[in-house]
């Protein structure tokens, strides 16, 4: 009997311990239970505050829509209204061209004649010079014989005598021996003289032509130099009146406020002036960029480059250590703007914020793995992320 209680108690605990097992078991499903309850609850309360937040986004997207239609409409007002100002402003320009096609074609016959005096001028002008060479040959001819005759027969043919007057024949005679004797104490005359004089008189008319040509040319360039000044002058008036409109545009986006503009130092001379950055950022007077901080004076450069890229975009725009003095709130409208600039040109940027780098599409590093031994790392997010070309 003890032996089969035994073996009956055997069993009990055995039961026993198999609810217990049970009991633990069901036990540790409740808990699961109750913590998986605890999560939904927490999940339905953030649900419930997602759809509240979606609610009212859904509720200002109705608005901005709302007002992107007033604003659609309004420019859609604004175009109809610019195209018939274009048509007007296209019949005014076929007008002025038509009347500068007129002019220019007047201006062409004005020139060819011109250009027809300008060659019978010069032909006059030739024929005045070889004139005047003509008489000076003459002239220096006539001095020659006269010089001749005074040193051979000493008479003054400027005077007028009689030549049968007081005619002594034993004195002419003695006369043409002493002249005879100084002839020939002179020697040996130069015979060459005459062709020397016509090759110099010849180098003389040779430079008096290159002389000529050098005015002319002188003059043409006077008249390019002329032509390149003024047009010099209108493209630089036009481009400092347009980067000026864009930089008191970006300036303000980039300051959160404020203002400023350029100046000509010298308006007179827009061949020799500078050019003067004014600004104001918020809270502060109107002062010289010179008098700025640090941050201030590389955001007024960096609107500036980007005013000038609004006008006349290039290809590749390389900025190095750009952002090093500005701040968080800075770099963040810096990197905004940035990233609209990407539209129009790829930048290449210098940086070791981190901030800047998260904008980028292409990262590359230069990192020692090996000390004296350099490496490149390049990663290319733009793999993971479309990006805009920074």
């Amino acid at each position: 009997e003890q032996q089969v209680l035994r073996r009956e108690l055997g069993l009990v605990r055995e039961r026993v311990t198999a609810l217990k097992v049970s009991v633990a078991s069901i036990r540790e499903r409740s808990d699961a239970g109750h913590s998986e309850l605890k999560r939904l609850e927490q999940l339905h309360l953030e649900l419930q505050g997602r759809r509240t937040l979606i609610a009212g986004r859904q509720e200002e997207s109705v608005q901005e829509q709302e007002r992107l239609q007033e604003e659609k409409e309004r420019l859609r007002v604004e175009l109809e209204v610019l195209l018939r100002r274009q048509q007007e402003e296209n019949l005014r320009f076929e007008a002025v061209r038509a009347r500068f096609e007129t002019g220019q074609g007047a201006i062409e016959e004005e020139e060819q004649a011109l250009k027809a005096l300008r060659l019978r001028l010069a032909g006059v002008r030739d024929d005045l010079a070889a004139c005047q060479l003509q008489l000076r040959e003459l002239t220096l001819e006539a001095e020659h014989l006269q010089t001749s005759v005074d040193e051979r027969f000493r008479i003054d043919l400027a005077v007028e005598k009689d030549p049968a007057a007081d005619f002594d024949p034993l004195a002419a005679e003695v006369r043409l021996q002493e002249l005879r004797q100084a002839v020939e104490q002179i020697g040996e005359v130069n015979l060459m003289a005459i062709e020397e004089y016509r090759e110099l008189e010849q180098r003389g008319r040779f430079l008096v032509e290159q002389q000529e040509d050098l005015r002319q040319s002188l003059d043409g360039l006077q008249e390019a130099i002329g032509k390149i000044n003024r047009t010099t002058r209108k493209r630089f008036r036009e481009t400092f009146e347009q980067v000026n409109v864009k930089f008191r545009d970006i300036f303000p986006r980039l300051f959160r406020g404020g203002q400023g503009e350029l100046k000509l130092t010298d308006e007179a001379d827009l061949l020799e002036t500078g050019i003067e950055i004014v600004v104001q950022p918020p809270g502060k007077k109107l002062q010289n960029v010179t008098l700025l901080s640090g941050g201030e004076k590389a955001l007024t450069a960096v609107a500036l480059i980007f005013s000038i890229f609004l006008i006349k975009p290039s290809p590749f725009c390389m900025l190095d250590e750009v952002d090093a003095p500005l701040d968080d709130a800075n770099i963040g409208r810096f990197n905004e703007l940035v990233r609209e600039m990407a539209e129009l040109s790829q930048f290449i940027i210098i940086t070791h914020n981190k901030r800047t780098m998260e904008v980028a599409d292409t990262l590359y590093g230069v990192t020692m793995e090996e000390p004296g031994v350099s490496k490149l790392v390049s990663v290319r997010l733009s793999e993971f992320e479309v990006g805009h070309g920074v």
